[in-house]
């Protein structure tokens, strides 16, 4: 069924009664060419492009609970492109192209706003690493304007602006930058994937990796056995768990990451906001309620909730940046896990062993990646080769130092 105006209209007038299921609900067959474990926004689009892109339809999409329900459904919908390394600026430019477009590809609303990015800056020394990192997302493509203190004023006048500790001297406005309705995402993808003969495999969660003669030969799950040529690990904070079923040690640390949205309010504010003394940003919501989140937790955990002196510390950041947020009220929180890798840039590529490939080590930049890393990653499942936007996500670059240390916008690795 394809999704339009004239269709809800139609529906709505028989009492949508005929609405057909997004996607099915298949039994796992005993033998695949591509078994992809993880049915997150990574997993999802890889499905979905290799489906799209290469023509493949013998793939299973496991996912271990149910498709939204793990980290695509646990972030703060930012999308973005304003990177500053080579490598990392090909990539999430792709995405970022991909996001334009993509409503009308998968024929879903993903909810999609380019509202802006505001990076805001309170020093000298941040104002001329703003201005570096403008003219590199310009270099590359994407685009950026640095800001005065009163360019930022007409966009955002609510900002304590005068603050004795942190005044605003300016910003950097990535325009093209935004949001997205994350669990849409990842329906959006599921119905994509299945439409082209993708089996998405729900309440199947994998127990082994099965190796011999170093070639992955398939994966043990609680719904059997599953035989596969080859086996994508796409399971964002529980990469090295799945990669130890294999024997894999991989060099990455699983980390909290909080998020919290508070009461629906009356619209206030139009962009995305980053606070750049402090580990802090916010939105909007379609709802009203504000968006927001701050630093991992840091300390090691695969819970998917924070704890209350972080909780406490975000808050304190926002009431910083925002005095009039104190107002409002926190309705919930959720808690993500994020995969860090030591360089805070992601790992695309085959492992040492044969038929077996890794898509990890996204830190905080794993949603707004969800359609370049399905895209390079299906690439790579389909032709052995990667994608030139990709090309840096290697995994031995850590062994051979070959690092592409984006500070400031993936791990801290001095904190954890």
């Amino acid at each position: 069924m394809r999704y339009s105006g004239l269709k809800v209209l139609a529906e709505g007038l028989r009492g949508n009664r005929g609405w057909t299921q997004a996607w099915r609900e298949p039994e796992p067959r005993k033998e695949y060419d591509i078994v992809l474990i993880g049915g997150g926004g990574h997993g999802l689009s890889t499905a979905y492009y290799l489906a799209r892109n290469h023509g493949l339809r013998n793939i299973a999409v496991l996912e271990k609970g149910w498709i939204g329900g793990g980290n695509v459904g646990r972030n703060t919908t930012i999308v973005r492109s304003n990177y500053f390394l080579p490598g990392n600026q090909e990539f999430y430019g792709l995405s970022l192209r991909l996001w334009e477009g993509l409503e009308a590809d998968l024929n879903y609303n993903v909810m999609f706003s380019q509202r802006g990015l505001l990076n805001l800056f309170h020093s000298d020394g941040q104002r001329d690493a703003f201005a570096r990192r403008g003219n590199a997302m310009v270099n590359a493509g994407d685009d950026g304007v640095l800001l005065d203190r009163e360019g930022v004023r007409r966009l955002v006048p609510y900002l304590d602006f005068d603050n004795a500790r942190f005044p605003i001297h300016g910003g950097l406005l990535h325009a093209r930058g935004g949001t997205a309705r994350h669990d849409a995402v990842a329906w959006g993808y599921a119905r994509g994937a299945d439409s082209r003969g993708v089996d998405i495999v729900q309440n199947c969660e994998v127990t082994g990796i099965r190796v011999e003669n170093g070639a992955v030969r398939g994966v043990e799950t609680t719904r059997g056995a599953i035989a596969a040529r080859k086996v994508g690990i796409v399971v964002a904070g529980r990469s090295s768990q799945v990669a130890a079923m294999a024997g894999l040690r991989l060099p990455i640390e699983s980390h909290v990451l909080q998020a919290f949205v508070t009461e629906g309010l009356k619209p206030v504010i139009n962009h995305v906001i980053a606070f750049g003394m402090g580990h802090f940003y916010i939105s909007q919501s379609d709802k009203g309620g504000l968006v927001f989140g701050g630093d991992l937790d840091f300390h090691a955990s695969y819970a998917q909730r924070g704890n209350l002196p972080m909780a406490e510390h975000v808050m304190e950041a926002g009431m910083t940046l925002m005095p009039m947020i104190g107002r409002a009220r926190v309705l919930r929180s959720w808690g993500g896990i994020m995969d860090m890798s030591p360089d805070g840039s992601p790992i695309i590529d085959r492992t040492p062993i044969d038929g077996l490939y890794l898509n990890a080590g996204w830190c905080y930049g794993g949603f707004k990646a969800v359609p370049a890393s399905g895209w390079c990653f299906a690439h790579l499942l389909a032709t052995d080769q990667p994608h030139e936007a990709a090309a840096r996500y290697r995994l031995d670059r850590f062994r051979e130092g070959r690092l592409i240390d984006e500070e400031g916008t993936g791990s801290q690795h001095n904190l954890h």
